[in-house]
């Protein structure tokens, strides 16, 4: 500890008030009353490490005219109930490693300044609704036993909780918090309910035991996450990123003008991702999923390649790339070539260097079964018609066996998708035979007509 101790006893770590050396809990009545007389509105207010019970917190926050300055409460031990509702405290406000015995109540209070409860003790229930810290609140590595409500809390700067754990329900709903809310690494043992947050939320390898519902208006970062009981998210405006992610238990997403990003993500369970407007999902790499149903998004830019099981995807209403079109001329035969436009997945038009160069790219043989598996999952037979053209030139362009006939197949008819072909093979066929029959005519024709009279004849 950085500060002169008790003088009452060795086990008492309160903040010695001079000259008489006592912690205020321990002090003689005069002596306390003396230093609360030194308190104001605006003053600082210092009782680290001192036991606080609820009737020298009242005369604490009497004697400030419950608008305490700077106030100092490390690693206070609060016995009683702990209630600052209404209080404005006018400076920043320290309660690291602070306990609090039983009810903890901020409901309705103002800070002016931040508010720093890193490493506190919470036995019972905490309630910081109706909060307004203008600066940031930290509740780092906190310890929350019972139900902590923290709705329509409003942080100007952000609000902290890394590693924290949350052994009750837990509840941020219609929180504002400003800069972003923060919850790397930490431990929610029951219901978390952050629905209608105003601002970007990172829950980056936090574990979840209960149920999670999640909507805010912001980015949503949970890479590495574990939810042992299914994920409720809905993200409004900007991104979600959920790669590595491990959900035991229904993942339900859903994105209104925003993409996300599961990559490498494994849902053990049925899931879905569903959008609205601008919605798009950019990545599917090495997912491993159960069953994920898709609908209503943008997949033109996902990445499909090292999907475990593409046959149990199911697609509705989903937009995708579409190819280039028209007449190419290369350096390989044929050297020239024509393209029609279809529908195609972006891990194609990496392979083909149609998009710009970024990871590496999946191989055509990979590509096949992507498409091929990827066709029973979609409700647009257009788009199954044009990934299963996809699929034979993914196997075309791996070299397979009987490579030449996938080429004529290719030329003559587009593998039996693209009879239009055909039919423009057909008609040139049509007018080679019909020229070969009109030639041999003319000439069988000249052949048969007679000679004319010898003109000498005519002249006798």
């Amino acid at each position: 500890m950085d500060w002169v101790t008790c003088a009452h006893s060795g086990a008492c770590t309160g903040f010695a008030h001079q000259p008489h050396g006592s912690c205020l809990f321990h002090a003689a009545p005069e002596r306390r009353a003396e230093v609360l007389r030194t308190l104001g509105p605006g003053r600082l207010v210092d009782l680290r490490g001192t036991t606080i019970d609820a009737e020298l917190l009242e005369r604490v926050l009497e004697a400030t005219g419950r608008r305490p300055g700077r106030t100092r409460l490390d690693r206070a031990h609060f016995t009683g109930e702990t209630r600052f509702a209404g209080v404005a405290f006018l400076g920043d406000v320290s309660l690291d490693g602070a306990r609090f015995d039983r009810l903890a109540s901020f409901f309705g209070a103002r800070f002016e300044g931040n508010v720093s409860l890193a490493g506190a003790r919470f036995a019972r229930e905490v309630s910081f609704h109706g909060v307004r810290v203008r600066g940031h609140l930290s509740l780092d590595r906190a310890l929350l036993a019972r139900d902590a409500l923290f709705s329509q809390t409003a942080c100007g700067r952000g609000l902290s909780c890394e590693r924290a754990r949350f052994d009750g329900f837990a509840t941020f709903d219609g929180a504002v918090v400003g800069d972003g809310a923060v919850f790397r690494g930490a431990r929610f043992g029951r219901t978390l309910s952050f629905r209608k947050v105003v601002g970007p939320a990172g829950f980056d390898t936090a574990h979840f035991l209960g149920n999670v519902y999640v909507s805010l208006t912001g980015r949503l970062s949970a890479a590495h996450v574990h939810a042992e009981n299914g994920l409720d998210l809905c993200v409004t405006g900007s991104g979600a990123d959920l790669r590595h992610a491990e959900v035991t238990g229904p993942l339900l997403l859903r994105l209104t003008d925003a993409q996300a990003d599961l990559e490498s993500a494994v849902l053990h369970d049925p899931s879905a991702v569903s959008g609205r407007g601008r919605a798009a999902l950019t990545s599917l790499r090495e997912v491993r999923a159960a069953t994920l149903s898709l609908s209503g998004l943008d997949l033109s830019t996902c990445r499909f390649s090292g999907y475990t099981d593409p046959a149990g995807l199911r697609l509705k209403n989903c937009a995708f790339a579409l190819t280039p079109s028209g007449v190419r001329f290369g350096l390989r035969w044929p050297p020239l070539r024509w393209f029609s436009r279809r529908r195609s997945l972006a891990d194609e038009h990496l392979l083909r260097g149609w998009s710009a160069p970024g990871e590496a790219a999946a191989s055509a043989e990979r590509l096949a079964v992507l498409y091929t598996g990827l066709r029973a999952g979609l409700d647009d037979e257009a788009v199954a018609g044009d990934f299963a053209f996809g699929a034979m030139e993914m196997r075309r362009k791996a070299g397979a066996s009987r490579r030449w006939w996938l080429a004529l197949s290719w030329l003559l008819c587009g593998y039996g998708l693209r009879m239009g072909r055909a039919a423009v093979w057909l008609v040139i066929l049509m007018a080679i035979v019909a020229g070969v029959f009109w030639t041999s005519t003319s000439h069988a024709t000249r052949r048969a007509l007679p000679a004319g009279p010898d003109p000498a004849i005519h002249l006798r």
